[in-house]
């Protein structure tokens, strides 16, 4: 039987591949040292377990409206007038199963076969497919360390067509780690809604920064930024609750209406329980958000540190989110325990196969000379999966 299209062009997630092969090794008995999932290593605070279990109780277990449970979409417009400085009506939100499901609903409003998006390489692995799903195009624009993974105004222009409709934004970023600053942002953003593109904003590490790094929304920017920008955010990355599937989307009203109606006909509302959890996260104590951010501080600078000490291996301190993406391309083109390395793919499936670490490669992130690391995972994890690269390059 012929499959569709959408069947032959999307691509399996590499970070959910490569997170499943190592937890099949684990699964044998086998010593993996995981440094792939975007899922941080804490557990969901308390107080938002116990709103759900109290949910649960109380009965609160049928569907929820598509767009979300008003109670929570109030709490989402709090919560963005007061971090954000974005002045929402509940009409302009929409909560979905995760940030990932926001993002396909507003590319499916938003593209059309024919069309462009502009996609800022490295990028998330699912940007493009859901690009691809909608017909419309995925136009990358490269950019490396050396720019600090940052597009900027000038090279943006370079790749706008009249085909183009829509730009991708993710800071702080994953795979990167990198954060754009407020001038940054205002000068790509605002350049890009002039010449009529939409933006998504990605901005699901938005609490996870370092050194001093500042996290701003630039549908804030303009009242015409205001009507071209989508901010997408959830609750996996900064309250623990990757499993949950909560995410929302807030922009113009016109086109999340029509973001509802798509998902009137997937998933109808998101899971009655996790919303009143996600209600919990956004009202109650935050204490859990700066004890996590502090202890992921730590890694990061420990993760570094060892990263640019390894011969052949080098990588920038990331300011915000959980990743370290260091360049290892010079360790292509040569020998490793007698086998050839030539990209990502090589060298992680190596280090998987021979000293149980799992690295993601680089080259689905559009980026085949670097490879990402997650430390969102325990500092003696940490220790010996850097001990174990780090021996098995020395000894290659």
């Amino acid at each position: 039987m012929a499959l569709s299209r959408i069947a032959h062009e999307v691509k399996t997630s590499a970070t959910l591949a490569i997170t499943a092969k190592a937890k099949q090794l684990k699964a044998k008995g086998i010593d993996v040292i995981g440094f792939g999932a975007g899922e941080p290593d804490f557990d969901v605070p308390e107080n938002i377990k116990n709103a759900a279990i109290k949910a649960i109780k109380d009965g609160y277990n049928k569907y929820t409206p598509t767009s979300g449970a008003p109670e929570l979409k109030e709490a989402i417009c709090e919560k963005l007038l007061k971090d954000n400085k974005l002045k929402y009506g509940t009409s302009q939100v929409i909560v979905s199963a995760g940030a990932k499901q926001s993002i396909l609903n507003v590319v499916l409003v938003l593209c059309d076969a024919g069309d462009e998006a502009i996609i800022p390489a490295p990028y998330w692995v699912s940007y493009p497919e859901m690009v691809v799903m909608s017909g419309a195009k995925p136009v990358f624009l490269k950019t490396t360390a050396k720019e600090q993974f940052k597009i900027t105004r000038e090279s943006l222009a370079k790749v706008i067509t009249p085909r183009s409709k829509l730009l991708f934004m993710n800071s702080p970023s994953n795979p990167t780690g990198m954060v754009y600053t407020e001038k940054e942002l205002r000068d790509i953003v605002t350049f890009a809604v002039e010449k009529g593109l939409y933006v998504i904003s990605d901005e699901i590490y938005e609490k996870i920064l370092y050194d001093g790094a500042r996290h701003v929304s630039p549908a804030s920017f303009s009242d015409e930024c205001y009507k071209k920008v989508i901010t997408v955010n959830g609750f996996s990355k900064v309250y623990a609750m990757t499993g949950w599937r909560l995410g929302y989307a807030a922009g113009p009203e016109d086109v999340i209406k029509a973001a509802t109606n798509i998902q009137d006909h997937t998933t109808s509302g998101a899971n009655s329980v996790t919303q009143m959890a996600g209600l919990e996260a956004l009202k109650g104590s935050q204490d859990s958000v700066s004890a996590m951010v502090c202890e992921f501080d730590k890694r990061r600078k420990y993760v570094v540190n060892r990263l640019n000490n390894i011969a052949g291996v080098s990588c920038l301190m990331p300011p915000g989110a959980f990743y370290a993406f260091p360049e290892v391309s010079a360790l292509y083109q040569r020998k490793i325990a007698g086998q050839s390395v030539t990209n990502s793919f090589d060298l992680v499936n190596l280090l998987l196969e021979k000293v149980q670490v799992a690295f993601i490669p680089g080259a689905p992130f559009g980026a085949d000379e670097y490879i990402r690391i997650s430390y969102a995972t325990s500092m003696l994890n940490i220790e010996k999966g850097m001990d174990r690269f780090e021996k098995f390059l020395s000894n290659g």
